[in-house]
């Protein structure tokens, strides 16, 4: 017997139009690259962020192989990071996401790939950043 899940007009429309799909150079010291996958789902989730001088970052990509609510997921996280501090994006957790796109409990886990991917790439930025500062 097939279940039904109903999607949240959220999720529809990011999945069907998803935003800031694409990458950045991953050499560039003002990208920080995440990059997460869950082997129970087969999901991985790609997150890039180009963060300012300022500590601010000015754009996000993503690309997701997935699910929907994957998909989905990584569009409205890329657009929500968008103009938000370095610290403000640590803040995200993936309870925020679940909620703001009301997945389904057994969709609950791109949450968490989510907030997964994007504490890695403000951490490959700090990375990244550091080995640049002692080269320096």
């Amino acid at each position: 017997m097939a279940v039904k899940m109903k999607y949240s007009e959220k999720i529809v429309e990011h999945c069907m139009n998803p935003r800031n799909v694409g990458e950045f150079d991953e050499d560039d010291v003002s990208v920080g690259t995440g990059i997460v996958g869950s082997p129970a789902c087969g999901d991985v989730v790609k997150i890039q962020i180009k963060v300012d001088e300022s500590g601010v970052i000015e754009d996000v990509r993503f690309k997701v192989f997935g699910c929907s609510s994957a998909i989905a997921a990584g569009s409205f996280a890329a657009e929500w990071l968008c103009k938000k501090t370095i610290d403000e994006a640590l803040k995200i957790q993936n309870s925020e996401v679940a909620r703001e796109l009301e997945l389904a409990p057994v969709k609950f886990h791109c949450s968490v790939l989510i907030e997964q991917a994007i504490r890695e790439a403000v951490s490959n930025y700090f990375a990244k950043k550091s080995s640049v500062n002692e080269v320096a």
